[in-house]
Parts: C-alpha cells; structure tokens; sequence
C-alpha cells in the first residue's frame, strides 16, 4: 500500500501545483473535504475535485513556480491515513488573498520574494482516493518570507495603501472569482 499512497499524495500536490482536473478526478474523492479551506475563497470549500481545483487556483494566483518538494509520507493503515511532510515554494508575484468566515481578511500585494518553508499534511483515503486533508503549516515563516510578520515598514505602507485605495477588495473578489471558475470547469455550480 505504502506505494499507491505516496503516489496518490503526490498526486493530490501535483494538483495544486498545475491545477489538472484530469488529474484531479482520478486522485480526489467525491465527498473531499479540505479542513483548511477556512482562509480560502468560498470555492475551496466545495467537495470533492472542484474544491482542490479552486484551492489550487487560488494559490498560483499568487506564487508563481508553485512547488511541494515532498520530504517523507508515512502510512496508518487502520486509519486509512497519510502524512506527508514537504515544504511549500514559489514567488509571490500576485497578491496573497486570506479570508476569515469567507470575508477579506487581508490582502498580501505582490512582494516579488521567494516562499520555501515546512508542511505536514494528513490526508484521509477511501477507495484508493483522498476524501479529507488537514495540515499543521509554518505559516509565521511565510508571512516572515514575505515581509508581513514583522511588518516590513515598507509593505506596511503598501498594505494600507491596498486598503485604502480598495486594492485589497478588488483582489479579493478577482481571486474568489478565478477559484470560482476553476471549481465551476469541473462542474461545481
């Protein structure tokens, strides 16, 4: 089993990677549920493929060259279980779009620097498919990466002026509205 599960985790990466929906209807169940969709546009929270497609649109809007280098996968098989520990990289080249009970939280505009840092994901499997994900992510290194946590005096000026200027709204509904699309081209309504 420990085989087909490495290779069904690294598929459910290379989806988010390249947003393949071929891709995604072999690898993702039906009934997915991504536990982590809470600071996602709406769209990634819908079951099964078209949530993974929205999820991954919603993250290469804003890191380009997305990548999740996988560093280890373990299997539980009375859980039907897996983990894998992999780090998450690109360039923030668009803005970086949170949300918090599916309203804008905060907009990150384009830093241009790299992310790489540390994640460990637990993935449910039913049927040779992946029906539920959960993460535990070093997401104060990233924000550190991109310069928001501490506020770099320079993007603290540029986060205010997105949010004066209503930037900051106007990415927010042009990124929920491309996870929308791509949840919508594998039939999500």
């Amino acid at each position: 089993m420990q085989g087909t599960v490495t290779a069904t985790a690294s598929s459910l990466f290379t989806i988010l990677e390249t947003g393949d929906p071929a891709l995604a209807a072999d690898v993702v169940g039906i009934d997915f549920h991504n536990r982590e969709a809470v600071n996602s546009p709406a769209a990634c929270a819908i079951p099964g493929p078209a949530g993974v497609l929205a999820s991954s649109a919603w993250m290469r809007s804003a890191f380009t060259g997305l990548h999740f280098p996988i560093l280890g996968t373990a299997a539980d098989d009375e859980r039907d279980q897996v983990y894998v520990r992999l780090r998450m990289r690109g360039r923030h080249t668009g803005p970086f779009v949170l949300f918090r009970d599916g309203k804008l939280d905060k907009a990150v505009p384009p830093t241009g620097r790299e992310i790489d840092f540390e994640q460990i994901h637990v993935l449910t499997m039913r049927d040779g498919n992946v029906v539920q994900h959960q993460a535990v992510r070093d997401d104060m290194t990233m924000l550190g990466q991109l310069g928001v946590f501490p506020p770099a005096p320079a993007l603290a000026a540029r986060l205010a002026g997105w949010k004066l200027t209503g930037r900051d709204r106007r990415a927010a509904t042009a990124v929920s509205a491309s996870a929308a699309e791509a949840a919508a081209g594998f039939g999500a309504a």
